[in-house]
């Protein structure tokens, strides 16, 4: 989709996104890591000024996780002796029932960041069915008395997802993925990630071409694809908050640039480094 103002990429996503939310539909955000996903889903969760959850897809979340569990047994014990010629005693031992995460928010109507959620086993994300299709989250397994809980009107979700090549992610099963409006992410140009750095810090438009020339040059040097904002913007934000000069002159935003960029090109040569800096 081409944008038509400089300005409102972010904005058009956003709003888009915030449109099928309140109708009652889960978007999804997918692409390539360093993107911006995450923080569009924590932006569009804001906008709903309900409270926000965040969980991370991984191999070992369960749905006990999402549900909840018995986590052991209360004891109350009741020693009536008010009486002095009568002794009442009573006990009783409940078990103790400790709400999962979906659970909470189900029932709260809270809105739910499942944040690369491909990364969960499919079996347990099946469990999402029921809550996007019929509006009700099963308790199976969980001994309760009723067997689910209708989920509240202003419950709302946002999933995050990296391609499938990416290590660890699970193919998403289809009819999970039918009930999502999916919004894609593409590797960021140079002039969209202009427009988020200027977003994200106070800098000047030539200290932030810089920047992204810097670590253009750094992944060039790599041989790797750019289009991702997140290195260029660790070191805006830093230079930004201590007022650094943005120069290769500079010794401290030379170190940040080093500390930054080094651990991603660790054969670097001390010339090669140098030459990030070149005019």
């Amino acid at each position: 989709m081409t944008t038509r103002r400089k300005e409102d990429y972010q904005e058009s996503l956003i709003k888009r996104s915030l449109r099928y939310l309140n109708t009652g539909f889960p978007v999804h955000f997918t692409g390539p890591p360093g993107v911006g996903k995450t923080t569009s889903a924590l932006q569009l969760a804001k906008k709903r000024n309900r409270p926000v959850i965040f969980m991370s897809g991984h191999e070992d979340l369960s749905t006990n996780d999402l549900i909840g569990s018995f986590s052991g047994y209360k004891r109350n014990k009741l020693d009536d002796n008010y009486i002095h010629t009568v002794r009442k005693v009573e006990e009783n031992v409940e078990e103790s029932w400790k709400k999962g995460r979906l659970y909470e928010a189900v029932e709260q109507g809270h809105t739910v960041i499942y944040d690369e959620f491909t990364r969960t086993s499919p079996a347990v994300n099946n469990l999402f069915l029921p809550v996007l299709e019929e509006r009700i989250l099963p308790l199976f397994g969980t001994k309760r008395t009723a067997s689910y809980i209708d989920v509240h009107p202003k419950f709302a979700m946002i999933f995050t997802s990296n391609p499938l090549e990416y290590s660890g992610v699970h193919p998403s099963q289809d009819a999970l993925r039918d009930r999502m409006i999916t919004m894609r992410f593409q590797l960021m140009e140079e002039e969209r990630k202009h427009q988020v750095l200027a977003s994200e810090t106070s800098l000047k438009d030539k200290d932030i071409s810089m920047i992204l020339s810097i670590v253009s040059r750094a992944e060039e040097k790599k041989n790797e694809q750019g289009g991702s904002v997140r290195l260029p913007l660790m070191i805006a934000k830093v230079a930004d908050r201590y007022q650094m000069k943005v120069s290769g002159d500079n010794p401290n935003f030379r170190e940040v640039c080093y500390d930054i960029l080094w651990h991603h090109e660790d054969d670097m040569s001390d010339e090669e480094f140098e030459e990030l800096f070149s005019k």
